[in-house]
């Protein structure tokens, strides 16, 4: 069996369960490979254990049974881009702060790794979107977990994105950006400028804007198998556009357009692990005295 491992930094008092992760993947005979700047950190925090591979980049990753991620949620978002089409389970430690989508804590890690070795998990999958563009905008890794954002760049004046379903003209909206939600993205930046909350197996994309000019203008729901494209254009001749964590800045020329991408992230989870528990978790949705 083999694991890939992807990881940022940690708090020093999860140090010793990291250590006990690598001592389970040596007495279960794992091959392991690490991302080479976890194995940076690694080295900079007193953690030597053996490990079988490094890999610089996605295009490195050798064919795992499984990836873990250890960080917050932005690692694992970076870890869906190391896997790509070839669609390996992932598995979300968090060693972050909210945790959304890494729902497995450090104190968990050798119970969960244990269960993942004998089978007792269930994979989740999780759609992803696809952002097609006149020029390689993202750099070949062209697809993300969450959302794909256009917004003005600083302290510019509002921007005007001309937005359309299928080829029909949908809206101009005057606001300070758009964003393109996944379900998966619904709880992240989408939910924070107004967008609904939306069941991760659901098929559909949450067009949300962000502090629009009209406050008519409210988030819409439409289904995945839409194409949504869009024009831009502002005082400013550069405008910032984001997949994820990623971000670059272009002009007006840009023609952009997100689809639903052909494969998926399939995400580990513990068989007691389900979405709605996670609202009332992270969320505190039901954090009433009367549920009590």
């Amino acid at each position: 069996m083999k694991v890939a491992i992807n990881g940022h930094s940690f708090r020093n008092d999860i140090k010793h369960l990291v250590e006990e992760m690598f001592d389970e993947l040596e007495k279960h005979e794992i091959e392991t490979q690490v991302s080479e700047s976890f194995l940076t950190f690694l080295r900079q925090v007193g953690i030597n254990r053996h490990i079988d591979n490094v890999y610089k980049n996605h295009k490195d990753l050798f064919d795992a049974d499984f990836v873990f991620s250890l960080g917050g949620d932005g690692t694992l978002l970076e870890s869906v881009t190391h896997v790509g089409e070839r669609e390996i389970p992932i598995l979300g430690v968090n060693t972050g702060r909210l945790g959304f989508l890494a729902t497995v804590s450090p104190s968990e890690m050798k119970v969960t790794m244990n269960n993942l070795f004998k089978g007792y998990y269930k994979i989740d999958e999780r759609m992803l979107l696809s952002v097609d563009a006149n020029w390689d905008i993202f750099e070949g890794i062209n697809f993300g977990l969450n959302e794909f954002t256009i917004t003005k760049r600083d302290t510019s004046s509002m921007i005007v994105v001309h937005t359309y379903i299928d080829g029909e003209y949908l809206n101009s909206y005057w606001a300070d950006g758009l964003i393109v939600s996944t379900p998966t993205g619904s709880t992240g930046y989408s939910l924070s400028c107004g967008g609904p909350v939306v069941l991760p197996q659901s098929s559909n994309f949450i067009i949300a804007p962000v502090s629009p000019h009209n406050l008519n203008v409210r988030p819409l729901i439409v289904s995945d198998t839409s194409v949504i494209s869009f024009g831009i254009e502002g005082r400013s001749k550069n405008f910032l556009v984001s997949l994820d964590s990623r971000s670059k800045v272009i002009d007006a020329t840009a023609q952009i357009a997100v689809r639903k991408e052909k494969f998926k992230a399939r995400l580990i989870k513990a068989t007691e692990d389900n979405f709605l528990n996670t609202l009332r978790t992270k969320l505190s949705w039901g954090l009433d005295v009367r549920n009590y």
